[in-house]
Parts: C-alpha cells; structure tokens; sequence
C-alpha cells in the first residue's frame, strides 16, 4: 500500500539557498545529498510525492535529472518560481501543474475524503476552505507566521527538518489548529 507526502522547495543545486536560508550545510553537494537521504528515509518506491515547486535551481539539467532518478516515489509537481530545471525534466514526473485540488481518501472525514488544495503560494481563501478544506504551500521557507485559525501551512522542507511529511502527519499537524467553520458550522 502506498503513502502520499508532500514537500516543498528543496533548491537541489543552489548554492546560495544555504546562505539565504541559513541552511546548516557547508556545501551544496552536501545539501544535496541530505536531502536524498531524508527524502529516501521516509519515502518507498510506490509511494506518491507532491513538491509543491522549487524543485531544483541550477543550469546543470543532467544533475536534476540524475536526482530525480535516485527519489523514491512516484513525483508529481507543482510548479514553483524557480523551475526550469525541473522543467527540462518534466517527464520524470507523473504530471506538472501550475496548481491542484486533491481529494484523500478518509474515513474521518465529511463523505470520506479530506480535498487539499496544492499551490506554491500560500493564500488567505481558497475554493472551499470555509468546509475544512486544507491548503499546503510552500515558497516562504518558513518567514509566514503559521495562522493557528487557519487550515493551511508551509510545507517546504525548511520548516519540517529537511523532511517531507505524510498525510498522517499534515492531518496531526492540522488537528492542532483552532479553525472553526466561518458560518458556526460546515457548509
């Protein structure tokens, strides 16, 4: 059985992301190679994976693509602002999108899925999110303040240790938060 996770904005192949971010790596081949690991750590070959954009940030197309070969998963992505290297190796990719509603198959929810909305950006609203709708961005790299009352948050890998996250875990990180229906009740 396979697992669905989600990530974002992992920059393979930018140099200055260590400085801009103040990542705690001396080289960008030794980012590069943590984030493997951690991504390979949590992730099987069947698994599904949805990088939420800023994928890579290079000229160096073949090493994207040499990257994308060692990912575990079956990756689908969200555009982001810096993707041309990804791009170039799009048919590594299940499917390229500039933006997606996923419907999650789950019996706690309302009519037994949970819909996510998948956009690089975060957003204040989005297409039903007065009905428990959840919304995963990224591109902030952790400068947004996390609104407890809303049920959206950065997915990058700079605020989840490098990691990408399970739906088992953006559900518990979504159970934390103090979002009640705009009208007193879901509509």
């Amino acid at each position: 059985m396979s697992t669905i996770y989600f990530t974002s904005d992992h920059h393979f192949g930018h140099d200055n992301i260590i400085k801009f971010c103040e990542r705690p790596f001396k080289t960008v081949e030794e980012m590069n190679e943590v984030l493997i690991a951690r991504w390979n750590e949590k992730i099987k070959p069947n698994d599904e994976v949805y990088h939420l954009g800023d994928f890579g940030m290079t000229r160096d197309y073949q090493l994207i693509s040499d990257i994308l070969d060692r990912l575990n998963g079956r990756k689908y992505l969200i555009v982001g602002n810096h993707e041309s290297s990804a791009l170039k190796n799009r048919h590594k990719f299940q499917w390229v999108k500039d933006y997606h509603e996923l419907k999650v198959k789950d019996s706690d929810c309302k009519n037994g899925n949970q819909r996510i909305i998948l956009f690089h950006y975060a957003m204040k609203v989005w297409r039903s999110s007065f009905r428990g709708t959840w919304h995963l961005y990224g591109h902030s790299h952790g400068s947004l303040p996390d609104d407890k009352h809303s049920l959206s948050f950065d997915i990058g890998v700079d605020c989840h240790n490098f990691y990408p996250l399970s739906y088992q875990e953006v559900k518990a990180i979504m159970k934390t938060k103090e979002w009640t229906p705009p009208f007193g009740h879901e509509v």
